[in-house]
């Protein structure tokens, strides 16, 4: 009788080590299939990058992140620089804030509801996206002094064109923030058109592109008064402009005849 309790462990000891592999393989598989997973991912992104349709909403993206960093850093900045404003000039840059935030809200959902009905396509929304914003830039350009992103901590007593407004100041922060609503609900909108069917490695190009042009701003934004700041969102809005209504007028007949990013 102990011989044959004795054989029966001996045989469950054996078979649960012969398990031990199986599982460790299983683990090795899995492994091997996440890196396959995400190789393959990433070499779609690469190949996506260096398609048109992608080269040129880059443009545009690009001026997404330069702005975003302009109205989220910058221009608080520049108002609490500002020794004009008297007292006020640090609580105004909280009140900007709510206000940029006021037109990202609005934007984000009159112009997100737009969308999907809009006869006229994704066109006029960024349009109007690109004149509000180049308003905007011309009344800071009027209203802020041109050191005020690189003003001491003292603050600036330099004038600017005009005498310096809290109302023009918080009036921009409002423009600034509708205005970029208005680029990211349509970029959002024709990437998830044109890749609808698997749109993570564009998003993610997206906001690679996006990320580091803002990584760069910042960068230059210690360095560069205030008009030459602008003059470079200007130039890359009126070329990201023109770049986004090139997709968008091929975009239809990309999606019709399979866009090179299907066939990857």
């Amino acid at each position: 009788m102990n011989e044959e309790i004795n054989e029966i462990t001996s045989l469950e000891t054996h078979d649960f080590g012969m398990a031990k592999p199986a599982s460790s393989t299983s683990r090795s598989w899995s492994t091997q299939t996440t890196m396959t997973k995400a190789a393959d991912a990433f070499r779609k992104s690469v190949k996506l990058c260096v398609t048109k349709e992608m080269l040129l909403l880059s443009v545009t993206t690009a001026y997404t992140g330069l702005e975003l960093t302009f109205f989220s850093g910058v221009y608080g900045t520049c108002i609490g620089a500002v020794n004009e404003f008297g007292t006020e000039e640090k609580s105004l840059i909280g009140l900007s804030g709510i206000f940029i935030g006021i037109g990202e809200i609005l934007g984000g959902s009159l112009f997100g509801l737009l969308s999907k009905n809009s006869r006229f396509g994704r066109n006029p929304v960024v349009l109007l996206g690109v004149l509000v914003h180049f308003v905007a830039f011309y009344l800071i350009f009027l209203n802020m002094p041109a050191d005020a992103p690189i003003a001491p901590v003292e603050g600036t007593n330099s004038s600017a064109y005009i005498k310096p407004s809290k109302e023009v100041a918080i009036l921009c922060s409002f423009l600034l923030g509708l205005g970029d609503s208005c680029f990211n609900t349509q970029l959002l909108s024709i990437l998830g058109f044109l890749y609808a069917e698997d749109s993570a490695p564009a998003f993610a190009i997206f906001k690679f592109v996006q990320s580091i042009c803002a990584a760069v701003a910042f960068f230059y934004s210690n360095y560069l008064l205030l008009h030459w700041q602008l003059l470079v969102m200007v130039t890359f809005g009126f070329f990201g402009t023109l770049a986004f209504f090139t997709v968008e007028w091929d975009a239809a007949a990309i999606v019709a005849r399979g866009s090179d990013y299907r066939s990857i």
